[in-house]
């Protein structure tokens, strides 16, 4: 049914894809979203790019007569937690109902969101677009990436007893009523640890959380936002979080 479905359900869907220096990206994204689900806004939230993203996002908005393309600039590169953060307020203000995280650099492929939008309509709270159900995969890794990447989902699952394969992924559509859940202002996780401190929320709040297989296709332009220090940040946050005692 995907997002005809939730259409006539009479849903709003607002995509949120963060950005810096993805100029190079950010308007075959917009292109490809605006074909594969025609009746979700985008919303791009830009740390105030240094390559022109911010321009671009703003011509994109233009140009879109439907009004479905809108542009968050905010005053510097603050961290992907934040920027979500920022999107997920601005969205839940002005009522939309299904929010989702998207990456500009075309690892997530829009074409495959209405898959996310299917779990949606068959009663899934948060969807995770997973790269480690059967059916997911990557292209274009090096076997370290890959290595990590799986490691560090293993680890999370756990330390933090999830039922969730893909635990650090970040192509997800939740649900308004999953994300007033969760406990948003008391989150301050960073990086790709903030996918993990949503996942556990989710799940430890009793929310009926869904992984949908995707194909995480990596970058072809620009740099990877992955760094050490976001590693040893998700490496000790999962730590702490699996020794405390469960509330």
């Amino acid at each position: 049914m995907g997002e005809r479905g939730i259409a006539r359900m009479g849903n709003r869907i607002l995509v949120i894809v963060p950005t810096y220096n993805e100029a190079e990206n950010i308007a075959s994204i917009a292109a490809r979203l605006r074909t594969s689900v025609p009746d979700a806004d985008l919303l791009i939230a830009d740390d105030n790019s240094p390559d022109g993203t911010g321009a671009i996002a703003d011509e994109l908005a233009e140009q879109n007569r439907d009004g479905r393309v809108h542009v968050l600039h905010r005053a510097g590169k603050d961290g992907l937690g934040a920027a979500y953060l920022a999107g997920f307020q601005w969205g839940l203000e002005r009522g939309y109902d299904v929010l989702v995280e998207m990456d500009a650099d075309g690892s997530h492929r829009p074409e495959e969101l209405p898959r996310l939008l299917d779990a949606l309509d068959e009663g899934a709270d948060l969807v995770l677009g997973s790269r480690w159900v059967p059916g997911g995969r990557v292209v274009n890794w090096p076997k370290s990436r890959e290595v990590l990447s799986r490691g560090g989902s293993l680890y999370a699952r756990i330390m933090l007893r999830l039922p969730v394969r893909d635990v650090t992924g970040g192509y997800r559509a939740f649900r308004t009523r999953t994300l007033l859940g969760l406990g948003l202002d008391e989150v301050e996780s960073q990086g790709y640890c903030f996918q993990v401190d949503l996942a556990r929320r989710a799940v430890r709040r009793g929310f009926k959380v869904t992984e949908v297989p995707i194909t995480f296709v990596e970058r072809e332009h620009g740099v990877s936002k992955m760094s050490r220090s976001i590693v040893f940040e998700a490496l000790w946050r999962v730590t702490v979080w699996g020794l405390r005692p469960a509330r």
